[in-house]
């Protein structure tokens, strides 16, 4: 004999099943971008696809292999300009033919080409609604359509169409918070290999002639501050953070002092010359600039010339900007100075090949 269940108890059981079917439900698109960032850094890959911004679109080439521990990308032009890059564990090549030049550089071991998604926690989630909205076929696969978008006007969203069995971006939309799309990546072909050769990872231009230049730690240093004066940041756009602070020697700029400010998936980059910027009584000058997803805004605070840039919307990197300020330090130490990969989305870490 089965026991009677009263119509209160019920109920109930039925809220609790609810409850529990809701939170499963609500961690498993948080789940998918972790597999989604998983893959991309692990899997044997090959593929083509379009990138979309400002009206103008370019095929490229992505070629990702991981063979013992070791991570080799090549991501290459195929409209003709013939622009490529090519990464071995964490040195990154770029070949530009249009230029003559070939540069060398370091980059964030682990960080693919094509970007990622840093962990979704508690903190992220109270600034973007996270969601799967719809399982459909897309480029006769079976996808994940997973969205992060933003609850305010300071910072991107994101739309992601996740292959079923891999978890790989097969297409890849940035939007601002009305929606709107200001860039997009769509894979034409997407193949996962068991192994690729060293070939694939081979320029197929002559660099005959090609000026060499490196970017090493020669000419790129990051410390912790250690001085008088500091700077930081008073009101924040809701959620971001300090997560850097550090003293860099910069090419061409000279020391500045490095800030970087992160709600988890967007982030700002500060840089504050350590020289005295002369006006002569004039008001001080205002620079903005727009490239691709990504914004810049140059001031003046007291004296000196400060510079955010982020791929965030305008009104951020004016708001961060004008929120920095000199402040005399305190004995307590700053926030360790860092080269780890910075938060960002797909489009955050795409070498600009136009």
């Amino acid at each position: 004999m089965r026991p009677r269940i009263r119509s209160s108890e019920r109920i109930g059981l039925l809220a609790l099943a609810l409850a529990i079917a809701g939170v499963a439900s609500a961690d498993e698109p948080a789940k998918w971008l972790e597999r989604m960032n998983h893959a991309l850094t692990t899997l044997n890959y090959d593929g083509t696809f379009s990138h979309w911004q400002g009206g103008k679109v370019e095929m490229l080439r992505i070629i990702h292999r991981v063979e013992h521990g070791t991570v080799a990308e090549r991501l290459a032009s195929l409209d003709g300009s013939g622009r490529e890059f090519i990464r071995t564990g964490a040195s990154l090549t770029c070949y530009l033919p249009d230029k003559h030049v070939v540069l060398v550089e370091r980059t964030p071991a682990k960080v693919s080409l094509l970007g990622g998604f840093p962990a979704v926690d508690e903190r992220t989630a109270r600034f973007y609604d996270i969601k799967e909205v719809a399982r459909m076929r897309f480029n006769q696969r079976s996808t994940h359509l997973i969205t992060v978008m933003p609850r305010d006007q300071y910072r991107y969203g994101y739309r992601l169409w996740l292959d079923d069995s891999t978890a790989m971006p097969l297409k890849t939309q940035l939007c601002d918070a009305d929606g709107n799309v200001i860039e997009q990546i769509v894979f034409a072909n997407l193949k996962i290999r068991p192994r690729i050769p060293d070939s694939a990872f081979r320029p197929d231009i002559s660099t005959a002639g090609f000026q060499w230049l490196r970017n090493d730690a020669a000419s790129l240093k990051e410390t912790v501050v250690r001085s008088e004066t500091v700077w930081n940041a008073g009101r924040l756009p809701p959620g971001f953070r300090m997560t850097v602070r550090a003293a860099q020697t910069m090419p061409g700029s000279g020391p500045v002092d490095h800030l970087v400010f992160t709600d988890g998936l967007a982030s700002v980059s500060v840089f504050v010359e350590t020289h005295v910027v002369t006006t002569s009584g004039q008001a001080p000058v205002v620079e903005s600039a727009h490239v691709g997803s990504s914004y810049a805004f140059s001031t003046v605070v007291d004296g000196h010339k400060v510079t955010a840039v982020g791929e965030v919307p305008p009104q951020t990197v004016r708001f961060i900007a004008a929120a920095v300020k000199a402040e005399k330090a305190s004995g307590s130490a700053p926030p360790p100075a860092s080269l780890a990969p910075l938060p960002g989305g797909p489009f955050a870490r795409t070498p600009p090949l136009h």
